[in-house]
């Protein structure tokens, strides 16, 4: 198998101003499901940096006092001790142009603050479109004595109130706002993973070329005033890269990113970059068997074509889908607005493949229901990735994302033939846990036929058991069918507008808008 029949070539990616490799090989990369297993490695890792090593990260909500481990430090106390210790400390945090309609503002500010505080620099950065975010969500941490431990932490887990969940999903007891339905400690499903070996340096040159872009974080005058007086609008220098760390295993990754189209262009993407886009498009060409996505919203038509196109050439190919049942605490701005998106997006679906579609979301034991927050996907157990982009318009043209897809140089001797071991394993882990299944007891489910019957009776039996008053004990597994969203006429007319120039915008070139190519 060529790596160029699944990854983007360096043309293909459509931007030739990044500094990124087309992607590397000899990496390891280690699937972290749960924000409490992220959480508790990340603490070990920012608990062993030293004199100068290096701490970057990024992300679109920071909440300095959520702890890392159930007794540790608080995500800000771990990396200002960092700091504190002498490593050079990093950080891009995205800070909304209407903070009236964000609740991660005020948040993202402190956690700069006390970065600050103990030595080391966060930035506020408004640098996207207007209503636009920094969805990436990364951490890089590289290490001057003793390179063999370098590591960069890519997916869709942010480092704020409701994240710390673990396999039970009882929720993290720092919960952020969330729609009643979730409780007052929202069960959180997501997915993180850790990176050792050469592809270290490609996230790195990540968060180089977004630090290193001279427009000024804001242009609103109040807000570089306040920031000057606190110092977080000093940008400096960041250290000469070291060279890429060694070999660390089988593993080929590929950054796959979204940037904007802006009239102020990033120098590292003047065009804006849609490389989440292209390499869905190219993968979902190549689908024959099997599809299993995690996804957070599910949205838009233009976005969902591929996948329905990949069902209507493919008359054995199957599609599983897993997502929330209700919308997130942005439900206000979102709900009505993105039920439109997700109506049209299912609905495009089920009419390519019939009978060959399924769509769930999860609940816990006791009942209430999983906030899916994950952004996974995996095609014909060959490709995968983990990534801060979701299915929609708007992740894959209007906010800044950072993915990692990943193919296994090792195939998988478990049949069906034609597989690799990472992407299998991945779908399989999270098989497990949705079926209530010990890991070990995943065999039958490596075909695509028995895991979308698998899953089809798991739902079924625990939709029957809701059905008929809960009688009796609870069947095994947490998957339940997602009814289909329904929206009246006349809603659907008035949330129109609102989903297409708030909830799910283009931030295409107008020409390729208007095309409607990525």
């Amino acid at each position: 198998m060529r790596l160029d029949d699944w990854f983007l070539t360096a043309e293909e990616r459509g931007n030739d101003a990044t500094k990124l490799e087309a992607w590397s090989e000899g990496n390891l990369v280690r699937p972290l499901v749960h924000g409490a297993s992220y959480f508790a490695e990340l603490n070990a890792c920012l608990a062993g940096l030293g004199k100068d090593d290096l701490l970057l990260f990024a992300d679109w909500r920071g909440d300095p006092d959520e702890r890392l481990t159930q007794d540790g430090p608080e995500v800000a106390a771990a990396m200002a001790q960092a700091a504190e210790r002498g490593a050079v400390t990093r950080g891009l945090i995205w800070r909304s142009h209407l903070d009236f309609l964000r609740f991660s503002s005020a948040e993202n500010r402190h956690l700069g603050q006390d970065i600050e505080a103990a030595g080391g620099q966060a930035l506020l950065d408004t640098r996207v479109r207007l209503g636009g975010s920094h969805h990436q969500k990364f951490v890089v941490l590289r290490h001057d004595r003793d390179p063999g431990r370098d590591v960069a932490f890519v997916g869709g887990i942010d480092l704020c109130h409701s994240r710390r969940d673990d396999g039970r999903h009882l929720g993290d007891p720092q919960a952020a706002p969330m729609p009643a339905e979730f409780g007052e400690r929202p069960p959180w499903h997501d997915v993180q993973v850790a990176i050792s070996g050469p592809a270290v340096a490609e996230v790195e040159k990540v968060f180089c070329e977004r630090w290193e872009d001279p427009a000024p974080e804001t242009r609103q005058p109040l807000r570089r005033l306040r920031d000057r007086l606190n110092r977080m609008a000093d940008v400096p220098p960041l250290p000469d890269p070291g060279p890429p760390p060694l070999p660390a295993g089988r593993h080929a990754v590929q950054l796959l990113r979204t940037y904007p189209h802006l009239r102020r262009a990033y120098p590292f993407a003047p065009r804006g970059e849609r490389s989440v886009a292209r390499a869905y498009h190219k993968v979902l060409g190549r689908a024959r068997s099997l599809v299993y996505l995690e996804d957070q919203y599910l949205w838009s038509t233009e976005v969902i074509e591929p996948f329905a196109e990949a069902l209507e050439r493919e008359p054995g190919l199957c599609m599983i889908i897993v997502v929330p049942r209700h919308p997130d605490q942005d439900g206000w701005l979102a709900g009505p607005a993105s039920l439109i998106g997700r109506s049209e997006a299912l609905s495009r679906l089920m009419r390519a493949g019939e009978g060959r579609i399924a769509i769930y979301d999860l609940e816990n034991h006791l009942g209430t229901p999983v906030y899916v927050h994950a952004k996974v996907c995996v095609v014909d157990d060959v490709w995968a990735s983990v990534g801060s982009d979701n299915v929609n318009l708007r992740s894959w043209t209007f906010d800044s994302e950072l993915s990692c897809a990943v193919i296994d140089e090792e195939p998988d001797p478990r049949p069906p033939a034609g597989a690799r071991r990472f992407a299998r394993d991945l779908r399989l882990t999270l098989a497990a846990e949705h079926l209530d299944r010990d890991p070990g007891d995943v065999a039958d489910l490596c075909g695509p036929e028995e895991v979308f019957e698998a899953f089809a009776e798991s739902a079924a039996r625990l939709e029957a058991w809701h059905q008929g008053g809960r009688g009796g004990p609870r069947p095994p597994g947490r998957l339940r069918p997602h009814p289909k969203p329904g929206l009246g006429r006349i809603r659907r007319a008035l949330a129109m507008p609102l989903y297409r120039m708030v909830v799910d915008p283009d931030g295409r070139p107008p020409g390729l808008r208007r095309s409607n190519e990525f």
